[in-house]
């Protein structure tokens, strides 16, 4: 049986991956990593803050390693903060990663690259899933996964606190990837069959956020996201 670490995004698509790493012979988990804003105190694009996150962690009986970023971090600080964190869990035995990345291409080879230079491997148990197919088995696995965050390019606000089921699927514009493999919107989970027991959480106000493109030539990725302040209910 080999130890891994789970990269966990708060969301339905690693909570999905744990999901089928738990049916897999061969990797038992060992430990979460996540990544949060440090001027936030959020998952990195899902919003989800820190005190939820750690929520999840109780209840899946896992150790929660966080790494926090600086604000405006450049991708060559970004790479060494995370290389640490692998070099931190090589310490303890853990040399396999897991992600709940589902076709990006790209992004799975970053990935690997980043990880082989610290003689570290990467799986993908979710790797060239149908997405559809993907959001239907969140929903018959019992994944309670809410919309808090959407892309202003593809989404409306009116999606944030939707939950990810069949239904859904009908009312997603065309174009849209019915994952949000493309970052048209993200998740978090508040009730998984791997919890002890679902995470009451109370949902506040609704945040738009402008990001800008790094070049003014480039203003035509100038974008935003509308975000759904979700908190552990008292």
């Amino acid at each position: 049986m080999q130890d891994i670490a789970l990269n966990w995004s708060s969301g339905k698509d690693a909570a999905m991956a744990f999901y089928q790493l738990q049916h897999s012979p061969g990797y038992r988990v060992k430990t979460l990593l996540t990544s949060l804003s440090e001027g936030y105190n959020r998952v990195s694009m899902h919003g989800t803050p820190a005190a939820l996150l750690e929520c999840q962690a109780q209840r899946m009986q896992l150790p929660l390693k966080q790494v926090r970023l600086p604000e405006n971090a450049d991708m060559a600080s970004y790479n060494t903060i995370m290389q640490t964190a692998v070099s931190d869990l090589q310490a303890v035995g853990i040399n396999t990663f897991a992600f709940g990345d589902i076709f990006l291409e790209d992004l799975r080879t970053y990935r690997e690259s980043q990880l082989a230079q610290a003689g570290a491997n990467a799986i993908f148990p979710l790797w060239k899933r149908n997405t559809a197919e993907l959001v239907a088995a969140v929903e018959d696995s019992g994944i309670k996964a809410m919309i808090i965050c959407v892309h202003d390019k593809f989404l409306g606000k009116e999606f944030l606190g939707r939950f990810i089921n069949r239904g859904l699927l009908n009312d997603l514009p065309p174009g849209v990837d019915p994952c949000g493999e493309n970052g048209e919107y993200h998740t978090v989970v508040i009730d998984a069959p791997f919890f002890s027991e679902p995470i009451a959480v109370h949902k506040g106000e609704t945040v738009y956020k402008k990001y800008k493109a790094a070049d003014e030539a480039d203003a035509a990725w100038h974008t935003g996201f509308y975000f759904l302040d979700v908190q552990p209910a008292p």
